[in-house]
């Protein structure tokens, strides 16, 4: 496990000297992500549907990539989709594509007003798997997120959170005013700065920093270039 701590600038640069560098494919991280998500869930025990939540950026993908991992393994798990499939781009679409090819249920809520849907859908869950938002989102979640975020903290199943709670700056470690309050978060090659400061601890639960195969050399190299602090 990595014992580095990156910004949100930082984080960017490993994904693009990854790829530029060393010849990674995104597809290859985002897989490598969406399985290790995969095994933690199945090492913390589920015992029922596992409902993920995806965005438009590639913490959807990984979601994406999640429950195709669940699906092989025998678990229910369902994808709600905050955007237009016309709106993902990139790995996060491929995956997408891929995901339409399976049994996977996908249950599209994006210009959706009325949130009992969303409550119903919810309601099942054993787990409920936060891939709204990403390290590059700061400030407030703009609607519909940000009643999303709400109900997902209203229902009772726990929550695992996709590299960082929705709403947690992960520079700065504050909370938007509507955050997701993880139990579990799995967060990607190394810890994020914000993650230290108090104001963050009530929304990460217990933090994993995952191995996507990024080569520790490479980290090495980002966190020489540019100290987190």
């Amino acid at each position: 496990m990595s014992l580095h701590v990156f910004t949100r600038r930082q984080s960017r640069r490993v994904d693009e000297l990854a790829q530029a560098d060393y010849g990674f494919s995104g597809l290859v991280l985002m897989e490598n992500a969406g399985r290790g998500l995969a095994d933690v869930l199945c090492q913390l025990g589920i015992a029922g549907p596992v409902c993920i939540c995806c965005g438009k950026g590639n913490n959807a993908g990984d979601g994406f990539v999640l429950a195709r991992h669940l699906n092989l393994r025998g678990y229910a798990a369902s994808v709600g989709l905050w955007a237009d499939p016309d709106e993902l781009t990139g790995d996060a679409a491929a995956n997408y594509r891929i995901l339409t090819k399976t049994k996977v249920s996908i249950e599209p809520f994006a210009g959706l007003p009325d949130a009992a849907r969303w409550t119903d859908w919810l309601a099942p869950a054993a787990w409920i798997v936060d891939a709204l938002l990403g390290t590059g989102a700061h400030g407030e979640p703009r609607p519909p997120l940000d009643a999303v975020i709400d109900r997902l903290n209203a229902a009772a199943a726990p929550k695992l959170a996709v590299d960082l709670p929705s709403g947690l700056d992960c520079d700065t470690g504050r909370p938007a005013w509507h955050t997701v309050r993880a139990v579990e978060t799995c967060t990607f090659g190394a810890s994020k700065i914000g993650f230290a400061e108090p104001s963050a601890a009530p929304y990460l639960g217990r933090v994993r920093v995952l191995d996507i195969g990024v080569p520790p050399d490479l980290l090495d190299r980002v966190a020489a270039e540019e100290p987190a602090s």
